[in-house]
């Protein structure tokens, strides 16, 4: 809950950054910036001289100057630790140095850019660039740049080799059943992951760079032919529009292309797994990958959308439906426990059974505090030891977790300041609260709104409090799509992926609206059940086998 409140506060202190920054005069730009639109020389020393006026001067910042064929200068430009040291001297460095060709004198009359980008170097990704603006850009990337004398262009050489991390299985996401690999932190990596669950030519990547400072590669991806173009549209515009100095992780995406920035409900999905988003794109969705950060955003997003796992595809439909609804169930816990339990015993007394009414006074005489009081003092120390628990070393913070709430909940009761009941119903609560992560912050922020209506107005304030906050999801939308789809507006064929999950075989359709071909597969029923009733009777009284005899 209490990360959510920080991470509005910060949207709004961005928000208003991002407005001083549209409003900057023109010629208020940073010094990069300002040298918009210079080219190379000719003169090789002119050219190292303007990028390194351009990238100020830093340990990491390598100029490599060597000479090739009879009397050729050149320099290689990068940047210590984003290149591969062995590719670099295998694929640039040896082949101009130690060249065969140079040897037997075989050489043309005049080498110039061309020749060497066509015939010397050994390397599958090269872009030749005259501006110098573009050359830095491809220099912070990662790439490795040739220049030599004579020449009025660069050649940007593709060999990154940074460190990263392995491939593993996502911790917000584990499952029993299904893959267990997640994004990385490299963004071509998580398209490639992508481009294996999706074998298709009108999968899309859509790369732009967003941010003054930071030049964040942001990339959309869509398949061609079922997401609607109005989405991809929109998206773009709305990624446009972004005018700040630094993107760090997605979340800043998020907050400045969600519907309802001020709402405690998001309207941007994410997801570490590769499989969850290849299905989102199978629906006709669209996704935003962010460099740097394993979490890739999701759009358009319903409210449905948090009560359903990957791993609900992949068991059976019974299992699977029993687990939404247990689902469901708890997230109502989570919100409805306290208030419930504060409004019975402080106004509704008469609809507790006697026996249960007696025991609850009993737990609760002696405890200065009002039922209120007493319940918005211990979820606040739950979500207290939960955001330690979160922020702390993993050991740490599981051992913080358990024994600071089995320590203060039992010396709380053996003090009297708090009654067992209510750490019963808190600890409820808090495991309900786990069942559905992606809804924890805003089952907490309506928690503890309801346990104030609640203790002011009893069951009439929880009514009302329940009510509102229909009204309001009722009102949201998410890149144009109705937030409570497919209960509002209410769709048929939508209701076999909602409170339960159909087989596999009875989903037809994609979720209305989304999606220009809303077929998703012909065929009303699984086919082995099919030929199954087709099939005539078989004979019991013996087997048949290939030569037409039977056994006895």
């Amino acid at each position: 809950m209490f990360s959510f409140i920080v991470r509005k506060l910060r949207f709004a202190k961005i928000k208003k950054k991002s407005e001083k920054a549209e409003n900057r005069p023109e010629d208020e730009t940073y010094e990069y910036e300002g040298k918009e639109g210079k080219k190379f020389t000719d003169n090789l020393d002119k050219n190292i001289e303007m990028l390194k006026n351009i990238i100020t001067e830093s340990s990491d910042l390598i100029f490599r100057r060597f000479v090739f064929g009879e009397d050729k200068n050149a320099v290689i430009v990068y940047i210590d630790g984003l290149i591969d040291k062995t590719l670099v001297h295998e694929n640039i460095l040896k082949p101009l140095m130690g060249a065969e060709s140079f040897k037997d004198g075989e050489l043309p009359e005049k080498i110039d850019i061309e020749y060497v980008k066509s015939k010397l170097l050994f390397v599958g990704s090269i872009d030749e660039k005259e501006s110098v603006d573009d050359i830095v850009s491809k220099i912070l990337a990662g790439d490795t740049v040739f220049l030599m004398d004579g020449a009025q262009k660069a050649l940007a050489v593709s060999l990154r080799g940074w460190e990263r991390r392995g491939i593993e299985e996502p911790q917000t996401e584990s499952v029993v059943r299904g893959p267990r690999e997640g994004f990385t932190e490299t963004l071509r990596i998580n398209t490639s992951m992508l481009r294996r669950k999706i074998k298709n030519p009108n999968l899309k990547f859509e790369t732009l760079t967003i941010g003054e400072r930071t030049k964040t590669d942001v990339c959309i991806a869509y398949i061609n032919g079922l997401a609607k173009p109005e989405l991809i549209d929109e998206i773009k515009a709305r990624l446009s529009k972004i005018k700040t100095d630094a993107i760090l992780e997605s979340g800043y995406i998020e907050q400045y292309i969600e519907d309802a920035p001020f709402s405690i409900f998001s309207t941007v999905a994410n997801s570490e797994k590769p499989d969850k988003v290849a299905a989102k794109l199978l629906e006709g969705r669209a996704a935003i990958f962010v460099d740097g950060t394993p979490f890739v955003l999701t759009v358009p997003m319903v409210f449905i959308d948090s009560f359903q796992a990957a791993e609900d595809y992949y068991s059976r439909p019974f299992f699977a439906s029993t687990i939404r609804l247990l689902r469901f169930i708890a997230f109502f816990i989570s919100i409805l426990a306290p208030a419930l339990y504060v409004a019975m015993s402080t106004f509704h007394q008469e609809l507790i059974p006697t026996p249960l009414l007696l025991s609850m006074a009993a737990a609760h005489e002696g405890v200065p505090f009002p039922a209120a009081l007493e319940a918005a003092i211990m979820i606040a120390v739950f979500e207290i030891l939960r955001e330690a628990g979160v922020r702390l070393p993993r050991p740490i913070g599981q051992a913080v977790s358990i024994v600071g709430a089995l320590v203060i909940g039992e010396a709380a009761v053996s003090a009297g300041l708090i009654g067992a009941p209510m750490v019963i119903v808190v600890a409820i609560t808090a495991v309900s609260s786990f069942a559905v992560p992606s809804q924890t912050d805003s089952a907490a922020i309506i928690r503890f709104c309801l346990l104030i209506l609640a203790g002011v107005m009893g069951g009439y304030g929880i009514a009302i409090g329940l009510l509102a906050m229909l009204v309001h999801l009722s009102t949201m939308h998410s890149f144009g799509i109705p937030y409570l789809m497919p209960l509002a507006p209410f769709n048929r064929s939508g209701m076999k992926d909602t409170f339960i999950r159909a087989p596999i075989w009875a989903m037809k359709k994609r979720p209305l609206g989304i999606a220009i071909d809303e077929d998703r597969q012909s065929g009303a029923m699984n086919k082995w059940t099919e030929e199954s009733e087709k099939r005539p009777e078989a004979d019991t009284g013996g087997g048949d086998f290939g030569d037409g005899e039977k056994t006895v």
